[in-house]
């Protein structure tokens, strides 16, 4: 039940970042440019698996997408707001689908279960 529960999760939060996104006006253009941009975090792994999975939690962790979330409120720039979104977007939509923080034993290891 609780993996259900994250899977949930992951959703609401994707819908509530593509809300948020269309209420602060950003562009549909860049929303599509960037929606997988976090996923260049899987280039981590060409140096070696423990690494792999650090940068890709790294890239797939909300602390680093709502610290810019939180930065583009405080200084007003429309444009961290939207990336921040974006990023936030693409990562419960991965939590949703299934895929979590990597472990450092290997890429199909993740918080959620074995994908």
């Amino acid at each position: 039940m609780p993996k259900l529960h994250l899977h949930l999760e992951g959703l609401v939060i994707f819908i509530t970042a593509i809300y948020c996104y269309s209420v602060i006006g950003g562009s549909w253009w860049l929303f599509i440019c960037l929606i997988l941009a976090p996923d260049i975090g899987m280039l981590g792994y060409l140096l070696n698996i423990k690494i792999g999975a650090m940068v890709y939690n790294l890239f797939h962790t909300f602390t680093v997408s709502v610290l810019l979330l939180l930065i583009g409120f405080l200084v007003d720039s429309q444009m961290l707001l939207s990336i921040g979104l974006i990023w936030v977007a693409h990562i419960s939509i991965d939590r949703f689908l299934g895929y979590g923080l990597k472990y450092e034993t290997t890429f199909k290891d993740t918080h959620l279960q074995r994908v």
